[in-house]
């Protein structure tokens, strides 16, 4: 592999990480740009994507024909990582969790009307989305197979009854993707459909509270009472929803690895001048050992998740599903945003704990990586089912 950006590339990327800088990173410090869930307040979000869109740096991961910037995998892992510098980049450029990846999906499988009713909004950032599948217990949760919520066919028209929860952003949202379970066939069972918020049906049960910032509209609990669908707007064929997670999960749990590695370098960045500057026993920090330590080894592990994110990106960019790759950056990168951050905090002290800097955030933000599109648990035994299967194949080249 070659890991070298193309020229068009490179020079988005250094558009991004310099909207990034003069835009974004100076907004954090100031708690009037704030607003509910610590996340950047409406009305400044929506200056900052207009200046996005004027910058051509809008919805970069979609097509061009659909008004987006057409990049591949490999230049969205670039871009998506400048974006995740800073706290509320993701959102200002339309590539923020869920709508990046309800975005991606619905490109890819989406009739021509679908694009027009449900995904073209959603690109030129006139609504949010969100994506309805986890339920509470005894329902679905990494195991989609055991979904309770129901669509039933009545009259052409599909009636949905049941509960889902964690539904992320789920209080700002107009356009939802919904998975049900149509028939007990045990892996034809599920369907997926689109419904708009006006729809009468439906409600927020709660928005629950959780110990880190939200994206906006919360994380929330969803009932469903007889929601009408019209056949027009299922996703898809009948017994297609899993195969439409499948889709949309792999390419999703990558662009997550993408952007957290920004925000671990990001931390990375904290920490360093401040322990070039600060002296201890007669020493700068970054004279003594133990912090040089701490430092390389969390350069060493983002460097790692990089690549490991990169070569994912590159196999989907080749036409693979890249299973195997995407659950090795999941867990991998994880695990290297808790620690560089963790680790920039112990190097601050006091300072870094507390809410003169961002990290406290990160902190906090960080602790759901090792949950969310999949606990890392889950990944480790679908790469064990690889590691059975392939053998010392696990391991091959190319």
């Amino acid at each position: 592999m070659d890991f070298s950006l193309s020229p068009a590339t490179e020079r988005t990327r250094q558009a991004v990480r310099a909207f990034v800088e003069r835009e974004l990173i100076p907004l954090e410090a100031h708690d009037v740009n704030w607003g509910d869930g610590e996340n950047v307040r409406l009305d400044v979000l929506a200056a900052l994507r207009a200046k996005a869109k004027k910058a051509k740096l809008w919805s970069l991961q979609m097509p061009r024909s659909l008004g987006g910037g057409g990049l591949d995998h490999v230049g969205m892992a670039a871009c998506y990582e400048e974006m995740g510098r800073a706290l509320f980049g993701p959102v200002v450029f339309n590539s923020a969790a869920p709508d990046d990846g309800n975005m991606m999906v619905l490109s890819k499988v989406a009739t021509a009307a679908q694009k027009k009713k449900w995904l073209q909004p959603i690109i030129d950032g006139k609504v949010r989305s969100a994506f309805a599948m986890t339920e509470p217990h005894p329902g679905s949760g990494s195991d989609p197979t055991m979904m309770l919520t129901s669509a039933t066919k009545k009259r052409g028209k599909w009636i949905v009854k049941g509960r889902k929860w964690f539904i992320t952003g789920a209080g700002e949202a107009k356009h939802f993707i919904l998975i049900a379970r149509t028939s007990d066939d045990a892996r034809k069972g599920l369907s997926a459909f689109m419904f708009h918020a006006d729809q009468p049906g439906w409600r927020i049960v709660r928005r629950i509270p959780i110990m880190g910032p939200e994206e906006h509209g919360g994380h929330c609990e969803i009932e469903f009472d007889g929601l009408e669908i019209a056949d027009s707007d299922r996703l898809m064929e009948v017994g297609d929803g899993l195969k439409l997670t499948q889709i949309r999960l792999g390419p999703a749990r990558l662009t997550h690895c993408m952007r957290w590695l920004g925000m671990a370098k990001r931390a990375t960045e904290i920490a360093l001048p401040y322990v070039e500057a600060r002296k201890s026993f007669g020493h700068r920090l970054i004279d003594h050992e133990g912090v040089q330590w701490l430092l390389g080894e969390s350069a060493m592990q983002i460097e790692i998740g990089r690549l490991l994110t990169m070569r994912a990106a590159w196999k989907l960019d080749q036409g693979d599903f890249a299973r195997k790759e995407v659950s090795m950056a999941k867990v991998a990168v994880a695990d290297v945003l808790h620690k560089a951050v963790d680790t920039a905090i112990q190097l601050l002290g006091a300072r870094g704990y507390s809410k003169d800097e961002p990290l406290e955030w990160m902190y906090r933000y960080a602790r759901q990586a090792r949950l969310v599109d999949g606990a890392s648990e889950v990944h480790k035994m679908v790469l064990a089912k690889f590691l059975a299967k392939e053998r010392t194949e696990f391991w091959k080249w190319g």
